[in-house]
């Protein structure tokens, strides 16, 4: 681009010989000197007419005073503090003195720049920048695709740092979580089955909120990449993100916390997973001795993208000289010095050492996963982590106490070992409530209220919530030659989670039955499923999950009823499967608010 000072240098290219000459002749030339005075006049006219301008570009060349833009650049907390010496560095170098620029660095939470673009997420404001360095690519991919017209998110495709992910524990604990002859991977980290085996594990598995994480939001992108090769991917997925929940830390303090007060002698030493980076901020920091472990199967990288946030020419160019400048040897040497690895990968093996498990050689990388994949895994995620209230029916009509072929137990007793087993599912947050139901239980109704929904650390009479439906299901015992009131109780139940909707909780009715209804005072399928039709409400959803045992079981009734709910019904004669019927229900209600989504 042409600049002012180009102008002005054109316009009086012929000046200075002539009034040299004019001199040298001493005073003769009038008339040459007419000439160069006049071509000195018209530059000086030009500069004038140049105005402000003018003014920036010669302030430029003899030293910038008020007139020096700057460049803000909004980066992860993490790298700013040496992002902002490096800007210190820059901001005295000829480079920035000719731009007249002066960078400044502020610490900016990734996510919350990306929701303040996109508007898909909670943010603290004060996020604008014209550069824009997030820890990770994922979030410039999520911008990207839902970011508005007036927002400029231009990639440069240059990584100032990188920092893979890895797990995080102490010292002490590493030789419980990993050996030589069996190095961990994320298949052995995160159980994908409905019931984890973590109690009994050597090791725990912590990550940050992925709504608000990169670490976090990788590692159910690592998770994912994990179950797709497998059989039933889906519900493996879903108990996967389950044992997750359990685990979740909202920052990486209260991760950390986590390893500062794990006991001595404590059954399941927990890990971490975060970024190399954050391994060696901790240790220096507080001087606790961390260690780190790289899964064998590889994994993500946080890259720390360099990103414009602007479309003005002079800033752009500003911005590209920063750039180069945190490119450059020096730069990145001083990057390394802070606990993360250059562009390139290197490291300073004087800062990530040995002696804390570091190595020199990159894990190996592993695909990161794409807008649209970052973004259903964060719906996921949030949909799961909604609160559940669910109303448990069971069966106690005399058909449950026929027994279940191949097992040697009553249907009643593969029933409540069923519902037991369930609840362990759940979080202690989670209201769970429990009715019985035959024929004329209670003042001539066919189904009897055992314990009201409560959440399940409630305290109940010195005892909690889910302590007081063990006990009650462990006395369930059928009635002899008592019948199966099973649409009235469907219908009496529905309409009591109906009345009693939990707009911040998936509402559910889970019956648990022979499946045959043999009321004959009782309303018909056809009313029921007009009844419930009429009840059901796509912005107050309450479904409907059926699971029936035994070998007689018809089980058309129960899908009908299960369909009009958007529910789900199940029949096995296996209590073991409860846990993979439980996560088929997650999955189906994961996936129905997508359909419900792509119909809108």
């Amino acid at each position: 681009m042409r600049s002012p000072w180009d102008a002005i240098a054109e316009a009086t290219q012929t000046t200075t010989p002539s009034i040299l000459a004019a001199a040298r002749t001493g005073g003769g030339g009038r008339r040459g000197t007419g000439r160069a005075l006049a071509a000195f006049a018209a530059a000086l006219a030009l500069l004038i007419g140049l105005g402000v301008t003018g003014y920036f570009v010669l302030d430029g060349r003899f030293g910038c005073t008020s007139s020096s833009r700057s460049l803000h650049v909004a980066a992860a907390p993490e790298i700013a503090p040496v992002l902002t010496r490096l800007a210190e560095d820059f901001n005295a170098s000829d480079t920035a003195k000719d731009r007249c620029v002066t960078v400044e660095v502020r610490g900016a939470d990734s996510a919350d720049v990306a929701y303040s673009i996109t508007g898909a997420g909670p943010t603290m404001g004060g996020t604008d920048s014209q550069v824009w360095i997030p820890d990770s690519t994922l979030w410039v991919k999520t911008v990207q695709r839902d970011a508005g017209d007036d927002d400029t998110i231009v990639s440069t495709g240059t990584s100032v740092a990188r920092s893979p992910l890895v797990l995080v524990t102490t010292k002490d604990a590493v030789s419980d979580a990993e050996s030589e002859d069996a190095p961990l991977s994320w298949s052995d980290l995160v159980p994908t089955e409905a019931i984890s085996s973590q109690e009994t594990a050597p090791y725990q598995v912590h990550v940050i909120d992925p709504v608000h994480s990169s670490a976090g939001l990788a590692t159910l992108a690592l998770v994912s990449n994990m179950v797709n090769r497998e059989e039933g991917a889906q519900t493996r997925f879903i108990a996967a993100l389950q044992n997750l929940q359990k685990s979740i830390a909202p920052d990486e303090e209260a991760a950390f916390t986590l390893l500062s007060e794990a006991a001595d002698g404590e059954s399941a030493a927990p890990l971490l997973v975060l970024s190399e980076q954050a391994a060696w901020r901790h240790s220096t920091r507080t001087g606790s001795t961390v260690y780190v472990i790289y899964p064998e199967d590889g994994t993500y990288t946080l890259d720390y993208p360099y990103v414009l946030r602007t479309n003005d020419p002079e800033v752009q160019l500003a911005a590209e000289d920063f750039r180069a400048f945190l490119t450059s040897r020096t730069a990145q040497e001083v990057i390394r010095a802070d606990g993360f690895r250059s562009a390139d990968d290197s490291i300073d093996p004087a800062v990530l050492t040995e002696e804390h498990g570091f190595r020199p050689e990159h894990p190996g990388e592993l695909p990161a996963p794409g807008e649209q994949a970052a973004k259903s895994l964060i719906q996921a995620w949030n949909q799961l982590k909604l609160g559940t209230r669910l109303l448990t029916v069971i069966d106690i009509s005399g058909s449950m106490a026929e027994l279940v072929p191949g097992t040697g137990l009553t249907r009643m007793q593969v029933t409540t070992m069923a519902a037991t087993q369930g609840l362990t599912l759940f979080p202690g947050n989670a209201e769970v409530g429990l009715w019985e139901f035959s024929v004329d239980l209670d003042e001539g109704r066919d189904y009897r209220e055992l314990v009201p929904i409560r959440p399940l650390d409630t305290d109940v009479n010195g005892a909690t919530q889910h302590e007081t439906l063990t006990a009650a299901l462990a006395q369930l015992a059928p009635k002899p030659d008592g019948d199966t009131g099973l649409y009235d109780t469907i219908l009496a139940a529905y309409q009591e989670l109906t009345e009693t909707y939990a707009p911040d909780r998936v509402n559910t009715l889970l019956v648990l039955t022979d499946g045959n209804n043999d009321d004959y005072d009782s309303i018909t399928l056809e009313e029921l499923l007009k009844e419930l039709g009429e009840a059901y409400q796509p912005d107050r959803p309450v479904s409907i999950i059926a699971i029936s045992f035994g070998p007689d079981v018809d089980p058309e009734p129960l899908e009908r009823i299960a369909e009009v709910t958007r529910g789900a019904a199940y029949t096995t004669e296996d209590p073991t499967e409860i846990g993979e019927i439980f996560l088929s229900a997650f999955a189906l209600r994961i996936s129905g608010t997508s359909a419900d989504e792509e119909e809108e």
